[in-house]
């Protein structure tokens, strides 16, 4: 699919996004692809409707949140949002952006990382971290969760102990492991008021889920 095709999801900033999208993500990772994108985008849009905020900051920093890749996996994970928030800035910069909106943007991208763990401090930061973390719970969040565990050769369980009723958990070795680890308790911190409450509903969904796999072994 063009970029052109793709830009059209981010109305009404899609030429903004024509512009970006072919340096706003990996071709090969499935978790952080255009899909990935325009479904942050879709859930800063219903934040922004309700919180408010500067489209065009959300929309660039959206964009621009995975532009650089570093696998879950690598010891530079912890440095990926900072990476971006560099590369974003000089990409920017070259679109003619004024050194306060760059500003914004890269501190929306420095913030919105769970492994930077940095908290964000305008509205704008704030919506695109909720936004991105509403993607990885709900059943998107599932079916994320076991495809990266795929591409890190994971397993879905321990078939002795899913639960880990009498094993330390280990998301580095079984997907289901993750959930207890970092999903169901993402949404204890989100930082506005809409987004808490997607991200309430949307840790039912992943526990429904949970409980149907558990159920099905």
């Amino acid at each position: 699919m063009s970029f052109t095709c793709l830009a059209a999801a981010f109305s009404p900033l899609g030429s903004l996004a024509e512009r970006l999208l072919p340096q706003a993500f990996a071709a090969d990772d499935g978790s952080h692809d255009a899909a990935h994108l325009i479904r942050v985008w879709k859930n800063a849009r219903r934040i922004q409707a309700e919180e408010g905020g500067d489209l065009r900051l959300l929309a660039a920093a959206v964009l621009l949140h995975d532009c650089v890749a570093v696998e879950k996996n690598s010891p530079l994970r912890a440095e990926a949002s900072r990476l971006a928030a560099e590369k974003a800035s000089t990409l920017l910069a070259d679109e003619g952006w004024d050194a306060a909106d760059i500003g914004a943007v890269a501190h929306a991208i420095l913030t919105h990382s769970f492994s930077a763990n940095i908290a964000p401090e305008t509205l704008e930061a704030k919506i695109v971290q909720d936004a991105d973390r509403l993607d990885a719970i709900g059943m998107m969040g599932a079916a994320r969760c076991f495809y990266i565990a795929g591409r890190m050769g994971s397993g879905l369980y321990d078939p002795m102990d899913p639960l880990a009723e009498n094993r330390p958990l280990d998301d580095k070795a079984f997907a289901i492991d993750h959930f207890e680890v970092k999903l169901f308790r993402l949404a204890d911190g989100f930082r506005t008021a809409t987004g808490s409450r997607m991200a309430f509903e949307r840790t039912q969904r992943l526990r429904v889920i949970r409980d149907m796999m558990l159920d099905e072994i």
